[in-house]
């Protein structure tokens, strides 16, 4: 027989065991409903927010309304990077190629995404770093004029000419009327008007990528979901 002591401890360990067991047991394993729902709102909101895409690109696509809608192309998916994260981003703006595809075919789908798909993006990845504007303004502006040069390159395969000919042409005759203005009868070489073309391609990217962000200041701020404040000297005019 053992000894009533031995016995006694045996006893003790085995009750130290069970109560370990029940502690862990007992402890709050799942998670609260708030944090349950997480996924699910990141899911829905990406959803509706490549809905929403798609039907402005749709809307401005055939009924044209200038820049005014062009300003938003990029801003959903950029606002789903600030409220989730890059894999809600990225699946918004796989959703929104999807249903372009659908809708309008592969083509226009794939001049949303090249450049303002992957715009989105980028400003919901430094925005939600706190970039300032001197940084998030030329990289935009910097992938939107390459998502320039690929479209026009895509539509000039798909027409089957040169469309950056066509657009020689039209900046020789701005410039030869340029240059009548100022009392010079010469015809302007080639590569001036190669240089201005391109200005004119990155100028009006840059204008485009300020109205975005002037835009999102306002709009996302409202939503709870702020962007990097402008420049003082940016400030002073807004506000």
């Amino acid at each position: 027989m053992l000894p009533i002591d031995s016995t006694s401890n045996q006893k003790a360990n085995m009750t130290q065991k069970l109560s370990n067991q029940f502690e862990q047991v007992s402890e709050p394993s799942i998670k609260t409903k708030s944090e349950q729902l997480v996924p699910t709102r990141a899911m829905v909101e990406s959803a509706f927010m490549a809905s929403v895409t798609a039907t402005i690109f749709l809307i401005n696509t055939y009924f044209p309304a200038g820049p005014l809608l062009r300003m938003f192309y990029a801003m959903p998916i950029a606002l789903i990077y600030l409220r989730w994260g890059a894999k809600p981003a990225w699946k918004t703006m796989l959703v929104t190629l999807l249903l372009l595809s659908v809708l309008m075919g592969p083509l226009r789908s794939i001049q949303f995404v090249i450049p303002f798909g992957f715009l989105g993006i980028l400003l919901g990845y430094l925005w939600k770093r706190q970039f300032p504007w001197a940084i998030s303004i030329p990289l935009g502006t910097f992938l939107c004029t390459l998502g320039s040069v690929f479209q026009v390159s895509l539509l000039s395969v798909m027409v089957g000419e040169n469309l950056w000919v066509y657009i020689t042409v039209q900046m020789t005759s701005f410039l030869g009327w340029l240059w009548q203005m100022f009392g010079s009868l010469d015809q302007p070489t080639l590569w001036v008007v190669q240089i201005f073309a391109i200005a004119g391609l990155v100028g009006s990217n840059f204008i485009y990528m300020l109205l975005v962000h002037l835009v999102a200041l306002l709009l996302f701020e409202r939503l709870g979901n702020s962007i990097p404040s402008a420049p003082k000297w940016l400030e002073t005019i807004i506000y």
